[in-house]
């Protein structure tokens, strides 16, 4: 299904994608990148654009709307502990970091919004965050991609190789089942 949206709506679909989740949009994408359906450096642009303004939204819902969140989606204030400890430990790294933390990719910048990160701060760092991002997610798609490419042709070398070695082997039994009925007679 993922794979039809991506090949029939290409970037607009990447950008939806990757305004959410967005990882497994962006494998299918670069598995069509290599596929020849989407152009990969448009893929990553497309992705880091969309990720970087997705969040954006995340964290101004969270700056702005934070208690009423919290109120409407509890399971984030499970989540407020952990963001704020990332943040001591290195603010600009968590900022980057949030967006390959499983589970944190929508929930982080809300947190990050509603413990005061500083906008300008917020925007650089994940700004920089979906520049590693997209383009690690959609290689390793594109990698997907090569890697089937290059089994299939295994495949078929196999395949051919087995149907030479069952064409002799076949022809090695009816060889010896006539030597034998030729030798009862």
């Amino acid at each position: 299904m993922i794979e039809d949206c991506v090949r029939h709506y290409g970037y607009a679909a990447v950008a939806l994608g990757a305004l959410a989740e967005g990882e497994s949009f962006l494998l299918i994408a670069g598995y069509g990148a290599h596929r020849g359906w989407l152009q990969w450096p448009l893929v990553v642009a497309v992705a880091a654009i969309a990720a970087t303004l997705g969040d954006q939204v995340f964290f101004f819902l969270g700056r702005w709307y934070g208690p009423q969140l919290i109120n409407r989606f509890p399971r984030l204030n499970k989540g407020l502990p952990q963001v704020e400890r990332l943040l001591q430990r290195g603010a600009p790294w968590a900022i980057v970091s949030v967006r390959f933390l499983y589970g944190f990719r929508i929930a982080g910048p809300v947190l990050m919004g509603m413990v005061g990160v500083a906008p300008w701060r917020f925007i650089v760092f994940n700004a920089i965050g979906a520049l590693i991002w997209a383009p690690l997610i959609v290689s390793l798609g594109w990698a997907f991609g090569a890697a089937m490419v290059q089994l299939a042709s295994r495949l078929q070398q196999a395949e051919e190789i087995l149907l030479l070695v069952a064409s002799v082997a076949a022809l090695i039994v009816w060889g010896i089942w006539r030597w034998r009925h030729r030798a009862q007679d």
